[in-house]
């Protein structure tokens, strides 16, 4: 889903005017994604919260550590440009306007500007790795060569980390990374790092904290965790194939179509499935379901919205101290 919309950005960037606060409120045009498929969602953070020696508030994530994984020792931990800037590039304007809006918002909490941010944006790149499905074709090959070279513009630009909000794109993060130069933040990594510093504890006895991972895009999306949640220690759930097809995807046509009453039931639905069999906490791995359930319903309290961990893992990064 494309949002067609055209936004200035500055430092401070104009974005922030469309939030009440981070805590809770809902954006001025929530109403509008069921009628011109433009999308809702809440600016809360999800429940999980990066945990640093200082105190994050959860509904507004400010003073973050410079400990976290942005700046970790690692093959790319002295390369990180002296400008701070932010390198954003993406597939789909959704995701990519959902990043700054969190982005922008959440740096400037503390007083601060927002620090500097570069975006480049082709949903055309989408549409061509979608017609390919798992399989490396020509049309992929040529998808993912036209992502590197936007990749390598952000890091000549200046960039000291490259940040893809589009989930999707994250089924082909390791060939669109190689050879960067810079940090380039997964998504799955940032998620999971998250989860394990919330130290969950196990649902059932004598097995291992579970996650929910909630897409409409069930086997390309599931490729972005399962790897970096299991290398962590979790065992990783998500709908089968009865469930996408009867709760899943009907609950996001009947939003799209304005029937909130039907999406809302229908996703509870969807999320009960996997609480049921002792899931702790559910990725809601698509921004088609991010918005729909309601501020406060308390199913929210077990759900994740996962660009949340990816921004704050993307102002810890900029935010990195440089000469």
């Amino acid at each position: 889903m494309s949002l067609q919309r055209s936004v200035p950005i500055s430092p401070r960037c104009s974005l922030s005017e469309s939030l009440h606060g981070v805590g809770g409120a809902r954006r001025r045009w929530a109403s509008c994604r069921s009628q011109s498929s433009l999308f809702a969602y809440s600016a809360r953070p999800s429940p999980i919260v990066l945990k640093t020696d200082s105190t994050i508030d959860p509904s507004e994530p400010k003073n973050l550590d410079a400990s976290s994984s942005a700046s970790r020792s690692g093959p790319y931990s002295a390369t990180c440009h002296p400008s701070g800037t932010a390198g954003v590039m993406g597939a789909s304007s959704t995701s990519s306007l959902r990043f700054l809006e969190k982005f922008v918002c959440w740096s400037t909490t503390d007083g601060e500007e927002a620090p500097p941010f570069i975006i480049c944006n082709d949903p055309l790149v989408k549409k061509e790795l979608l017609s390919s499905g798992h399989k490396l074709t020509s049309d992929s090959s040529i998808a993912l060569g036209k992502l590197r070279q936007k990749r390598l513009f952000l890091e000549q630009s200046g960039a000291c980390c490259i940040i893809m909000p589009c989930q999707f794109l994250h089924a082909w993060h390791d060939e669109i990374s190689q050879g960067c130069s810079v940090p380039f933040l997964h998504i799955g990594d940032c998620v999971a790092k998250e989860l394990k510093a919330a130290n969950l504890k196990p649902v059932e006895y004598g097995s291992n904290v579970r996650v929910g991972v909630l897409a409409t895009n069930d086997t390309l999306t599931t490729k972005c965790y399962l790897d970096k949640l299991d290398s962590q220690g979790f065992e990783v759930l998500y709908p089968d194939k009865a469930s996408m097809e009867h709760t899943v995807l009907p609950s996001v046509d009947a939003f799209k179509k304005g029937d909130m009453e039907g999406a809302r039931n229908l996703l509870r639905v969807s999320l009960q499935v996997l609480l049921v069999r002792a899931v702790n906490m559910v990725i809601l791995a698509s921004d088609d379901l991010v918005g729909i359930l309601p501020d406060d319903d308390p199913l929210l309290k077990k759900c994740i919205d996962p660009l949340d961990a990816l921004v704050r893992e993307a102002i810890v990064c900029a935010r990195i101290p440089r000469p």
